[in-house]
């Protein structure tokens, strides 16, 4: 089983002010937004198949707490509440998809794949893709 602890920084990140507009952030919160998030701190524990991640950005604090295969709620990228199920996609990757309780948007999901030293991170909105490359810190 792969193992996702530890606390990570990112080293690039690709379309997140893309996946913003996507989500129908208006223009001044998305450059506070992508602002906030271009040196966001992770901190990943994992115990098998339960995960803790928590998100620190200079604006916001996101926790996560879930288990593989068990639904939990969660929050969008953009602040809407949602019921949430992660799955093994691969070996090294698990998938989530994103229901939103209230209201209509596109569909969101993100995926976490280890590649040796690196996580990779996808945020998606429908067709947009946002690609986060973090490293061990």
């Amino acid at each position: 089983m792969p193992n996702f602890s530890g606390t990570w920084k990112m080293k690039s990140s690709e379309n997140f002010d893309e996946l913003l507009k996507a989500l129908g952030v208006n223009a001044m919160l998305r450059k506070v937004a992508v602002a906030a998030a271009s040196k966001p701190h992770v901190e990943i524990r994992q115990n098998g198949e339960q995960f803790y991640i928590k998100t620190s950005t200079t604006v916001r604090t996101t926790e996560i707490n879930f288990h593989i295969g068990e639904e939990f709620n969660e929050e969008t990228v953009d602040g809407r509440k949602c019921k949430s199920l992660a799955t093994w996609e691969t070996e090294n990757k698990m998938y989530c998809r994103q229901t939103l309780l209230n209201g209509n948007g596109p569909k969101t999901f993100w995926s976490r794949e280890l590649r040796g030293d690196e996580l990779i991170l996808i945020f998606g909105a429908d067709d947009v893709v946002c690609t986060r490359i973090y490293v061990r810190g």
